[in-house]
């Protein structure tokens, strides 16, 4: 491990802008929007996967639904230049607008809603919770829609009508979880009209829609100290946003134009629910980027063999700190801490795709970039959690390296981890991406 002090190329500004970017990313497709403003200033320029690509150098990047692709071709670059990928994901579990929203009973206005991903259910009792997504309209085309502001809630039961509550919670998610948005009869269409018109759109014009629930509470340091940050959609924002930092002083820096690889972001979607769809790990959004970089700067299939051959994919996902009220269900040998840099994440069944040679990768990273970090290992008689990792070295057979950084409460409607993990966590990003 290193033993530097600070990191060399990113600041507690990196955590500010984190906190910026949270609060401005409710839903998937805000966070993708968010990373391209971001890219945009970098020099990064949108590409349409229906059009053809040229061979140009520079930023690109590619955006469908809530996933984004980015890449950088430096001007050293041959047609089997192989690529350094960060891969992260853009969701996080919550509570989503089912089809026919608008329902209700004993005089109370609700919306249905359908559990996404590993939800914490007691965590999303008694929040005030905005509405963000995109509504798809007539025409094809989408608007964004994000109303921070207290719009529904889901009422836990009062103590009174039920004593053992402190005794096990136990909720049922087709009857507790919905809503409350207001009284009187169901308004059929309602919730939908109300968005539409938010979101200045005639509600006629709106087809469909992806819609979900998010605290409205702002992300916020924490503690004596301020050394902690509190926020939703750390898991797995956090590591879009490093990367996306990291990618972009990457290909601005001196020597850019030089770099023996080509960077990547890969910002998935779905990755809470298993990454089988389009915009998911699973699917062939990220090999087909690649390989169309490759032929579009006049490579062969041996060329893009060969590109994908000398690989490396960093894919960095939030993990878990010790905490102090349960350490018992944490390895005792491997416990990863608050502001202690990022975490190697390992497990020979192969649920984080890390081997030797990848620890040697992400140890070299953080030593160049001046970071500490830290190893984390389950439980032997715990579950481990999985990552887009071992489906992206499956897919792709590409050497890929699990990481992240140790934060509690993980898919939470509300996260916490230590505030200067972010910046450390990017600079290690930064480093490898630059290799």
């Amino acid at each position: 491990m290193s033993t530097a002090d600070r990191p060399v190329f990113f600041d507690r500004t990196h955590t500010d802008d984190l906190i910026a970017y949270l609060a401005a990313a409710p839903s998937p497709y805000h966070a993708v929007a968010g990373a391209a403003e971001r890219l945009e200033k970098a020099g990064f320029r949108q590409v349409v996967e229906t059009d053809a690509w040229d061979g140009q150098t520079g930023g690109r990047y590619v955006i469908r639904g809530g996933a984004l692709i980015a890449w950088y071709v430096p001007e050293s670059a041959l047609a089997a230049t192989p690529f350094r990928v960060v891969g992260t994901h853009t969701d996080s579990p919550n509570l989503r607008v089912k089809p026919v929203p608008d329902t209700g009973t004993a005089g109370w206005r609700q919306v249905a809603v359908e559990i996404y991903g590993g939800v914490p259910l007691n965590t999303w009792l008694d929040r005030d919770l905005g509405l963000s997504g995109r509504l798809v309209l007539r025409d094809g085309s989408t608007r964004l829609v994000q109303l921070d502001e207290p719009l529904l809630r889901v009422p836990q039961l009062a103590i009174h009508l039920d004593r053992q509550v402190n005794d096990g919670l136990k909720l049922d998610k087709q009857r507790h979880l919905t809503p409350v948005w207001g009284l009187g009869p169901v308004d059929e269409g309602g919730l939908i009209s109300y968005v539409a018109e938010r979101a200045q759109v005639d509600a006629g014009e709106v087809m469909g829609w992806d819609l979900m629930t998010h605290d409205v509470q702002p992300p916020s340091y924490l503690g004596r100290d301020r050394e902690l940050l509190a926020a939703p959609r750390l898991d797995n924002l956090l590591s879009v946003h490093a990367a996306t930092a990291a990618l972009a002083a990457a290909v601005t820096a001196e020597g850019a134009d030089q770099l023996p690889y080509i960077p990547v972001l890969a910002a998935f979607d779905h990755e809470e629910t298993g990454s089988e769809s389009d915009t998911g790990a699973q699917g062939p959004l990220l090999g087909r980027v690649l390989e169309r970089s490759v032929f579009s700067r006049g490579g062969t299939d041996e060329d893009r063999a060969r590109a994908l051959a000398g690989t490396i994919c960093l894919s960095s996902d939030m993990g878990h700190a010790v905490h102090p009220n349960y350490s018992e269900r944490h390895e005792p040998g491997h416990q990863p801490v608050p502001n202690g840099g990022p975490i190697l994440k390992v497990n020979v069944n192969n649920r984080y795709a890390t081997d030797g040679v990848g620890r040697a990768v992400f140890a070299a990273a953080c030593e160049r970039a001046g970071v500490p970090w830290q190893t984390f290992v389950s439980n032997n008689a715990m579950p481990c959690g999985t990552t887009i990792g071992p489906i992206t070295a499956a897919r792709l057979g590409i050497t890929t390296v699990d990481c992240g950084i140790a934060a509690l409460s993980m898919h939470s409607a509300r996260e916490l981890c230590g505030a200067q993990d972010p910046y450390l966590l990017a600079s290690a990003i930064k480093s490898f991406l630059e290799g």
